[in-house]
């Protein structure tokens, strides 16, 4: 139940407003004597208060797409802007944040301080950093779980806490690589409300996934394939 939106390959909105405007990108890698073309002439933006998965098969230029949105990489061709944001240099800790598939705890830090370590990154002290850090903990029902390492953790209890690491810092946008990949399809969804409810109304998530039925908790789903935008559906499950 979802309907095609015109103009495959962009997402409607105002530029002047755009979180993150992208403009013709490609990305070419080198692999031995072999160019790989990942992404091939992209245009999208992406607006406050966005929620937008990007669906695709693995090499289809989903993990290169978000990668370029959030200025970890950069573009072969093409150009990249953030209006709303600001210069790329200053979006990471704080206006940007990542959620990634792999675990990306780190190994020595506790639950509290894993969410912490951002804000403290930012220049905010330790004793109210871990403060802010525990109560997105419990927020997210993971306050007993503080003092845990993250090899302590089951693979849904670890995303929850990456989760609460990307948002405490209030961001604006949120890029998701593939959160729920290593996630049983029940423990899938579970993270999937955890994440849609703790998002601030204003702000955009940009989430990759290869997995429909997480697709569809979004409001648009930008097919990709081939390294290209081949269109753009609305999730009616996700304007709900």
């Amino acid at each position: 139940m979802r309907d095609v939106i015109d103009r495959p390959g962009l997402h409607l909105g105002r530029l002047d407003t755009a979180l993150v405007s992208a403009h013709d990108l490609t990305r070419d890698f080198r692999v031995g004597t072999q160019t790989v073309h990942a992404l091939r002439g992209v245009s999208v933006w992406v607006a406050p208060g966005d929620r937008i998965a990007l669906l695709g098969s693995s090499g289809s230029g989903k993990s290169t797409l978000l990668h370029l949105l959030g200025a970890l990489d950069a573009p072969t061709s093409g150009t990249l802007s953030w209006p709303a944001l600001g210069a790329p240099d200053t979006l990471r800790p704080g206006r940007v944040s990542f959620v990634f598939q792999a675990q990306s705890l780190l190994a020595p830090l506790s639950a509290v301080e894993n969410v912490a370590l951002p804000l403290i990154l930012n220049g905010q002290d330790q004793g109210s950093a871990l403060h802010e850090a525990q109560e997105w903990l419990e927020r997210l029902d993971l306050g007993a779980l503080a003092d845990q390492l993250p090899e302590e953790l089951s693979g849904g209890q670890a995303q929850r806490v990456a989760v609460a690491r990307a948002l405490v810092t209030r961001p604006r946008l949120i890029l998701a690589d593939e959160p729920t990949g290593q996630l049983d399809s029940a423990t899938a969804q579970q993270l999937m409300d955890v994440l849609l409810a703790a998002l601030e109304p204003g702000s955009a998530l940009v989430l990759a996934t290869h997995d429909p039925a997480v697709a569809t908790r979004l409001k648009d789903v930008w097919h990709l394939q081939g390294g290209a935008v081949s269109g753009i559906t609305r999730s009616v499950r996700g304007l709900t």
